[in-house]
């Protein structure tokens, strides 16, 4: 689908004629797809207004065209009774052409772009807040929480401005500007979803420079940035733009580069204070981030360590999905799972970890010289090892274990993902030959039965896979097998690949990306106690 012209407008107020007229206009030489209007849409019902309400009822009657599908959603003032009684009777459709939102809502357009909507102001006390009522001019924190699991929106729209947006901006508001209403709920909305626009109403025009939030593909590093404008209303005195117009492409993928003038993020939550005994801060952890089409891309410098998702200096922290800390790597929890707490009954957590190295490279060949690789390389077998045990007997010998990594040259932060896998999958061969038979799908080379150790003399690069079988009765111990597909530099080989074999294998397809399986920090926090209190009795940090 290509891209899409897109109006947003400011405060209406009533003025339905005006306004819609000169929408017509432009919409003759622009071909819009639709259009949004933020803030009042309606003027007033506290301040009395013939002309407008004459003008309410003209639209509603059909005597003002609405020349393209035009989406509004609650602002500052409550909405008329004769507006409500209008949109409660045609589902939210005011007259041709003009659509209620929803005080919160999530909506996507036949073009593909996703709207995301949060009207009114914050009620922190929620007393005054009616669930019930569509239309009410408030909301509560939890109304705003709920929005962040959109998981995604290409526009934001909120009534308030997000607390903290010109924190870090050079562009400084105008002095004769009056304060907007800002509150965190919008922040916090705009930090998880990412939007490509965020629009409030403001009483002048403001747009910040871009922002970019971290990075959600670690493997590709491609960042998201946000573009913040408030609009004036139509018709404001000081002549301020109360119309934006722009282009967007539903399917563009993030940028793997920063665009000029763009800063951080001003709305990345602030870190918690910890107690002084507990473990130090480290960065936020996701596993591999899904494809982002087929395109070849120039990319932006490679991130510092300080910006690295993998890194323990990271200062964008989130301590509660650590679980194991070695000398040379850690463990911890994967960001949106494959697999849930209910997927395997013998494990009271979902069990997608991952072990990561401590140096920042790429691969484990280039962390340093031999010996240094080697000391790493032991660690996370370890790692391995004891989490081989636990299944071991937290699985009664029901379970084993796939551990899957990509190592590039042109890699981030080399790590393992390691998933546990049913012995009855194990034992058929059913997770080499689905591998096998995925990489043929997709037109690799031939996976080789090969194990290629800690990486050191390997040439090229390669996506690895180590199975591990849980004991059998009447065996010896367990025993493992090893995959190697080496990556030719012309292909371009989807970092998704392991998870969406595994995915398959597991008939959990649903939640092949790991956005989609996009959990609370208590869940995570809960998940991970879980797991490291399984983990504790084979942990070899704690008997050290």
């Amino acid at each position: 689908m290509g891209p899409v012209k897109i109006a947003v407008i400011g405060s209406i107020c009533g003025q339905f004629k005006t306004v819609f007229s000169k929408l017509a206009a432009l919409h003759e030489k622009n071909a819009f797809a639709f259009t949004i209007v933020v803030g009042d849409i309606f003027a007033d019902p506290s301040e009395e207004n013939e002309t407008k309400e004459s003008e309410l009822e003209d639209l509603m009657g059909g005597g003002i065209e609405v020349p393209v599908p035009t989406y509004f959603t609650v602002g500052l003032s409550p909405f008329p009774d004769a507006a409500v009684g209008r949109l409660d009777e045609h589902e939210g459709e005011l007259c041709p052409n003009l659509f209620y939102l929803g005080r919160k809502s999530t909506f996507k357009t036949s073009d593909g772009i996703r709207i995301v909507a949060l009207g009114g102001v914050l009620d922190p006390t929620g007393t005054h807040t009616n669930p019930h009522d569509k239309y009410r001019v408030a909301y509560t924190e939890a109304e705003g929480k709920g929005l962040k699991g959109a998981h995604s929106a290409d526009i934001l729209i909120s009534s308030e401005w997000p607390a903290g947006i010109q924190k870090g901006s050079r562009t400084k508001l105008p002095s004769e500007s009056k304060d907007w209403s800002a509150s965190q709920p919008p922040a916090d909305v705009c930090a998880a979803l990412k939007p490509r626009y965020h629009f409030s109403p403001s009483t002048l025009f403001y747009e910040r420079e871009p922002f970019y939030h971290p990075p959600t593909d670690p493997d590709t590093y491609a960042y998201p940035v946000t573009r913040f404008l408030s609009l004036a209303p139509f018709g404001n005195p000081a002549k301020q733009k109360w119309i934006y117009a722009f282009t967007l492409a539903p399917a563009a993928a993030p940028s793997v580069t920063i665009p000029p003038g763009a800063g951080p993020s001003p709305l990345l939550p602030t870190t918690r204070k910890r107690p002084a005994d507990s473990a130090p801060t480290y960065s936020r952890f996701a596993d591999d981030g899904p494809p982002r089409g087929r395109g070849k891309r120039q990319k932006g410098p490679p991130p510092t360590p300080g910006e690295c998702f993998f890194c323990l200096s990271n200062p964008n922290v989130a301590t509660h999905l650590i679980a194991s800390i070695g000398e040379e790597a850690y463990v911890t929890t994967a960001k949106g799972p494959l697999t849930t707490p209910t997927t395997f009954s013998k494990l009271p957590f979902p069990g997608h970890m991952l072990i990561i190295p401590q140096s920042h490279a790429g691969t484990l060949a280039t962390i340093g010289e031999a010996e240094g690789v080697r000391r790493v390389y032991d660690e996370m077998q370890r790692f391995r090892g004891s989490l081989h045990k636990m299944l071991a007997e937290q699985g009664n010998g029901e379970l084993g274990s796939v551990t899957w990594e990509v190592s590039r040259a042109s890699g981030i932060h080399t790590h393992w993902q390691w998933l546990p896998v049913p012995g009855r999958l194990l034992n058929k061969r059913l997770v080499e030959a689905a591998f096998k038979v995925e990489a043929e799908n997709e037109k690799y080379p031939k996976f080789v039965a090969k194990d290629v150790g800690d990486g050191v003399g390997e040439e090229g690069d390669f996506f690895r896979v180590m199975v591990w079988y849980p004991p059998q009765e009447g065996a010896e111990g367990s025993r493992e097998t090893f995959l190697t597909l080496y990556l030719d530099p012309e292909i371009r080989f989807d970092m998704q690949f392991g998870r969406r074999v595994l995915a398959k294998l597991l008939g959990l397809e649903r939640r092949l990306h790991w956005q989609d399986c996009a959990q609370s920090v208590d869940e995570e926090g809960a998940d991970a106690e879980a797991f490291k209190a399984a983990f504790a009795k084979f942990d070899f940090t704690l008997q050290e």
